[in-house]
């Protein structure tokens, strides 16, 4: 019998990759998600990245499968010609059937409700100590204690970001409001924005957000090319500003991540204050509203500004910590420029990612983030399976012959510093013409 079925190329396909234009290919069948991307709720830059491109192991990843009932109505009749899986997509969807199956994207269970009791615990901790103490070295701990209430915090809306965490949407949605924007000042949906975006396009110097630090930091000489960031629709400039910051960037890593919380609180109004369509606006900034007014009046109650100033360094540098986490994981591994590729999705998550090895006792620490690899091809798998399924994805890539990155906590630090500093003495080398700068002459004046 003759097939009936409507079929378009590659090619064809690839031409409906823009705003008011977008096409997706799962499984070979064609949909339109062009008015969808408005609404789609992971954002509308997940869809336009993989635009005009078979996205099957993408959206197996990201959605669960009550999803599968909602394309229909997305579909355009066609079907992909040639469509064809890889042997490393074929496996790698097996497991996440198989993964399935056994419950692991159901089964929580790793205290959500602890975490947040702790937080409570770490909170009024730090009030009391602030209020009822006259000791400087208590208030300078105090300080101390929301930097840690801040990480804590982190890893919550990290992984509700990604997954329900609680027993239904609301009260997830509670629990985001308030540890995220409340407590710590952070909009949980300028998170989303940026995390999903990461997620897609790991590891790409002109899509991933997380590695567009431009004038600070390089993580590769590509940036000296002056790439444009698909993400915040601006050329990230290597002029003599750039290259003299990027020159040092080793020396200024960890100076710079201990303040890298400014950064987070002015990328939340920007996001929440611009014209862009956020989900819950209101909500979002009266979340923030409550922290501008409980943090500001704690250090109010401080006997003076010099314990104000060191309240608020202690507080900073201790949740620098996270921010230090969230860049050993990527700062070291592979890069590319260019868009994500929906036919190569576990390669270049695995490639782009590297995983800190621990003693189960200090997952604590990292709050999932040991198992990046594993998070990155299973974003929906709770924390509390990562280290179960890591020998199963160890398996998987040597299999296939693809890297699984894997280092301590002090040699991914190593390796981020070594990254930096390949890239610092590159940024160096004056033979090639660039505009002046003053301060760079005369700090490189002898060498």
């Amino acid at each position: 019998m003759a097939d009936s079925k409507t079929y378009i190329s590659q090619v064809e396909l690839a031409e409906h990759n823009r705003v008011g234009d977008l096409w997706i290919s799962i499984q070979g069948k064609i949909y339109d998600v062009t008015n969808w991307a408005k609404t789609h709720p992971g954002g509308d830059l997940p869809l336009l990245n993989l635009a005009g491109q078979d996205v099957t192991d993408a959206f197996i990843a990201f959605h669960p499968g009550t999803a599968w009932q909602y394309l229909d109505k997305f579909f355009t009749g066609f079907y992909l010609e040639d469509y064809s899986v890889s042997e490393v997509s074929r496996d790698y969807r097996k497991l996440v059937s198989e993964f399935k199956k056994k419950g692991l994207f159901e089964k929580k269970g790793h205290g959500v409700c602890f975490s947040l009791w702790f937080m409570a615990l770490l909170f009024a901790t730090g009030v009391y100590g602030v209020l009822c103490s006259d000791s400087c070295l208590i208030h300078v701990g105090c300080g101390g204690l929301m930097g840690f209430l801040w990480i804590q915090s982190g890893w919550i809306g990290h992984d509700s970001g990604h997954y329900q965490i609680m027993v239904n949407p609301g009260l997830t949605r509670v629990a985001q409001i308030l540890t995220g924007n409340c407590l710590a000042g952070i909009s949980i949906g300028w998170w989303k924005w940026n995390h999903n975006a990461h997620h897609i396009a790991c590891n790409s110097l002109d899509f991933d957000p997380d590695l567009q630090h431009m004038p600070l930091f390089a993580v590769s000489s590509k940036f000296f090319h002056s790439l444009t960031s698909f993400f915040y629709d601006r050329k990230m400039k290597f002029d003599s500003v750039a290259r003299f910051l990027v020159s040092y960037q080793h020396w200024t890593f960890y100076p710079v991540m201990c303040f890298a919380r400014i950064n987070l609180f002015a990328q939340s109004f920007l996001f929440l204050l611009s014209k862009r369509k956020v989900p819950h606006r209101g909500q979002e900034l009266l979340g923030l509203l409550v922290f501008w007014i409980w943090y500001p009046l704690l250090l109010s109650c401080l006997p003076n500004w010099g314990e104000r100033l060191v309240f608020v360094v202690s507080s900073f540098a201790v949740t620098g910590i996270q921010h230090v986490q969230f860049c050993l994981n990527h700062f070291s591994s592979s890069v590319y420029v260019g868009p994500p590729c929906g036919n190569d999705w576990f390669e270049k998550q695995t490639m782009g990612t590297l995983d800190i090895q621990c003693s189960s006792w200090m997952d604590w620490f990292h709050g999932g983030l040991q198992f990046q690899v594993e998070h990155h091809l299973f974003p929906k798998m709770p924390r509390c399976h990562l280290r179960n399924i890591s020998p199963f994805v160890v398996e998987l890539c040597k299999k296939h012959n693809l890297p699984y990155n894997c280092a301590s906590f002090w040699k991914a630090n190593a390796m981020t510093i070594s990254t930096l500093r390949a890239a610092a003495l590159q940024a160096r080398d004056l033979s090639k013409p660039f505009p002046k700068n003053l301060v760079w002459e005369a700090v490189n004046t002898h060498g």
